[in-house]
């Protein structure tokens, strides 16, 4: 199971109008610590498969969404509950950090 590829055009439809969390992983091709949590990202999608989505937005190509929350520094993964942004994390950081943010949402 990967990520799903979330873009400006899908972003409403994907994240906005999903019935079950969204984590959405903002990162693009030249950076660094983008790699070091993409398979982190991979591994969640397939444990919270049909449970949350988890998704990645290439912010070089879909500069709309990244605009629209204020996208500054990425990694950025931010997190969806209802179509609303209810948490945020910034940088590369550990597996559990992440994890212990979208259970969070999961009730």
């Amino acid at each position: 199971m990967h990520p799903l590829e979330i873009t400006d055009a899908n972003f409403a439809q994907e994240v906005e109008q999903s019935n079950v969390p969204v984590l959405l992983d903002f990162w693009a091709v030249w950076c660094g610590p983008c790699r070091m949590i993409a398979p982190i990202v991979e591994e969640l999608a397939g444990e919270y498969e049909g449970k949350a989505k988890i998704g990645k937005l290439d912010v070089d190509n879909n500069p709309g969404v990244a605009t629209k929350f204020g996208i500054r520094s990425i990694p950025t993964l931010l997190i969806f509950k209802g179509g609303q942004l209810v948490d945020q994390i910034v940088g590369a950081v550990p597996k559990g950090t992440i994890v212990e943010k979208l259970n969070a949402q999961m009730n």
